[in-house]
């Protein structure tokens, strides 16, 4: 007789339902695994053998083969071990076989049957809700599996929990799911001297989810500002948090038993790998363009990055996916994401400082910030030249918008294109926006349409940047909370557009 449980395997943020069969068979005493596992998972009998010790429970002296169906797709992991346990238990009258079938189970077994947890429980939740089965996990991870909401989650600390459940000898109570709060109480746009552009600049970003270009000189404050981003970004919505919770999930980084409202910001080192920034290594892991997926992927010293790792950009931003093909693997994961990018004028630092300038100006110039191509540089919505601010400058009382009186602003916009686009799930945000949908969301009054077509006839904009510039638009009309996009709108849209490399000179 062949007795089941279910579980789970990755692929990218989708996991797909995994059958777990045991077959307990007359022969010599024999423990094998099958179906494409990889080292962990056939390391699985030994944990599971040893756990069923510790809770002196015999194997029979019989021939045990554990069958991991589709048997043609590869299986990775640790968590494979519950459920493997659970079919034997099974197989062997201990548990219930019907309710051992009802069940997807995961989780990794120590030695001395305690149950630790794993990626993944979110994505697994999702699929056994789909599914219709309930789910038991490491009770570490059930907090975070349960915010799903649609199935039941059970938590267990220890394999003999898990069995006492099953047998109802001690039930589990279903696990509540747990969130994480952001915490909005520590930098400020208030804090930052001067600026008020650049400041602008990130509120416009932050409310049509625009990209941004900061250029200027070592310490004019750019890093400052793109810190102080997560203040005055709105909360994610509940669809929201649950994609980029999937992702984060499988990446490991869901903390305090549950998931974040705030949304992730990322900021990877210069010298990270391609790998690390679109996605791949081991498993096609997700790199840093997924694990800002409805956030912000802030690169300081942009031009320092590879060159090729910078052009593997252009694709995601279009697109809001990534594609990690690799020959054991090809895994598509979401990376709808707002890039805020800082850069120095030049190597030094100081192209735009007289007093300091090298003398390799200003070709030193050219030659650093002709690192980032044209095309890339031309998917920045927003590109602005951030000046250094006097040190007599900063005894000046503070009198700017704190970050809180710009979050509101943002929301206000955010909420006016939520409204917008809610019968159009493929655009969330006016830089989403596109084709029909851009032409009838940007609708221009004649000042403004004749001065957009003046800058683009003047400084040659591709038919990129033109939408873009509407775009931007669109964005400072939410704003103001104007139905048109009126010649104003333009015209601060088109001064945030710096149009070559030669301009950061």
């Amino acid at each position: 007789m062949v007795t089941r449980s279910y579980t789970v395997a990755f692929e990218g943020i989708e996991a797909r339902l995994v059958e777990v069969q045991c077959a307990v068979t007359p022969g010599l005493p024999a423990f094998s695994i099958v179906g494409l596992p990889d080292k962990a998972v056939s390391e699985a009998k030994e944990r599971v053998r040893s756990s069923l010790s510790a809770m002196c429970i015999a194997l029979p002296s019989k021939r045990i083969t554990i069958n991991l169906s589709p048997a043609d797709m590869p299986k990775e992991g640790s968590h494979f071990d519950l459920p493997i346990a659970i079919a034997l238990l099974a197989a062997i009258d201990i548990i219930p076989q019907e309710t051992a079938e009802r069940c997807v189970a995961l989780g990794e077994l120590s030695l001395d049957g305690n149950l630790i947890g794993v990626l993944g429980a979110l994505p697994a939740a999702l699929a056994a809700s789909e599914d219709e089965r309930f789910l038991l996990c490491p009770s570490t991870s059930a907090a975070e599996a349960a915010w799903v909401g649609a199935t039941q989650v059970i938590g267990a600390a220890t394999l003999q929990a898990a069995i006492q459940h099953f047998t109802g000898a001690s039930p589990i109570q279903p696990a509540e799911p747990g969130e994480v709060s952001p915490d909005r109480s520590g930098l400020d746009f208030k804090d930052v001297k001067g600026q008020e552009r650049a400041k602008r600049a990130m509120e416009i970003a932050a409310a049509g989810r625009h990209h941004l270009l900061l250029a200027g000189p070592p310490g004019s404050g750019k890093s400052m500002l793109a810190a102080r981003l997560p203040g005055i970004m709105p909360d994610l919505s509940p669809t929201e948090a649950l994609e980029t919770s999937m992702i984060h999930s499988l990446a490991g980084l869901l903390d305090e038993g549950g998931i974040s409202r705030a949304r992730p910001f990322r900021e990877p080192h210069h010298t990270a790998s391609m790998a690390a920034i679109i996605g791949g290594g081991r498993g096609a892991k997700p790199g840093e363009v997924s694990l800002a997926h409805n956030g912000v992927l802030f690169l300081d010293e942009f031009p320092e990055f590879a060159r090729n790792t910078l052009e593997t950009l252009r694709q995601p931003i279009e697109t809001g996916s990534v594609v990690v093909a690799r020959a054991n693997a090809h895994v598509r994961y979401p990376c709808r994401f707002m890039l805020i990018a800082a850069a120095n004028p030049c190597k030094c630092g100081h192209l735009t400082d007289p007093e300091q300038a090298c003398s390799r100006a200003p070709i030193c110039g050219e030659d650093y910030m002709g690192r980032i191509s044209g095309p890339l540089l031309d998917r920045f919505d927003l590109r602005i030249e951030v000046p250094p601010v006097a040190f007599t400058d900063l005894d000046i009382p503070c009198d700017g918008k704190s970050s809180a009186e710009i979050r509101k602003s943002v929301c206000t916009a955010r909420d006016i294109q939520a409204h917008r686009f809610r019968k159009l799930p493929e655009a969330r945000s006016n830089a989403d926006a596109q084709g029909a949908i851009l032409e009838e969301i940007a609708t221009l009054d004649a000042q403004g349409r004749e001065l957009l077509i003046g800058v683009a006839e003047r400084f040659k904009l591709t038919a990129r940047g033109y939408h873009r510039v509407l775009r931007v638009a669109r964005t400072i009309a939410d704003l103001e909370g104007t139905e048109s996009i009126q010649r104003h709108h333009i015209g601060e849209a088109v001064s945030f557009r710096l149009l070559s490399a030669k301009e950061f000179a």
